[in-house]
């Protein structure tokens, strides 16, 4: 029988493939108590980073807009779920999403870091409904591992 959130995920398009193994001296995730920490995950599908370099202001234009942005971000939200589902088993083991915490790759006159961090919020809501809302900090960084144009971390209670 397949799993709520396993069929939610079809229903988006969405399928989960291997967990990106950790880049530095950290593991990806952490179950402490009812919590599940997820350590931040950049945009990497089929082991490359999708997207790279920093966002477009006018000052300092690039490829990189919003819509580009969020797709980046987006895609970190679903390596989340990637990793979660490889710790936990299920995702249906998830009760809540209770934080997400963004980073976004940035020059200093950029001021769209919670448009960007959308398109990992909007993931968490589309996939788990109502307790997919979330309490959150997206800001700004001069760079960012593997040049990532986003990184998102997450906190879930787990049932």
């Amino acid at each position: 029988m397949q799993n709520i959130i396993e069929t939610r995920l079809a229903d988006l398009g969405i399928t989960l493939k291997d967990a990106p193994v950790a880049v530095g001296a950290y593991v990806p995730c952490v179950v402490e108590g009812s919590f599940l920490y997820i350590s931040g995950q950049v945009p990497i599908e089929d082991g490359e980073v999708k997207f790279t370099g920093r966002m477009s202001t006018t000052d300092h234009p690039s490829d990189n807009d919003i819509s580009v942005g969020q797709a980046s971000a987006r895609l970190c939200g679903i390596n989340i779920l990637t990793q979660a589902k490889a710790t936990l088993g299920s995702l249906d083991r998830i009760e809540r999403c209770i934080r997400l915490g963004g980073f976004v790759s940035c020059p200093a006159d950029f001021y769209d870091h919670a448009q960007v961090i959308n398109g990992a919020s909007d993931l968490m809501k589309d996939v788990f409904g109502e307790t997919g809302q979330h309490c959150r900090a997206a800001v700004g960084c001069s760079s960012l591992p593997l040049n990532s144009l986003t990184e998102v971390e997450a906190l879930f209670k787990i049932k």
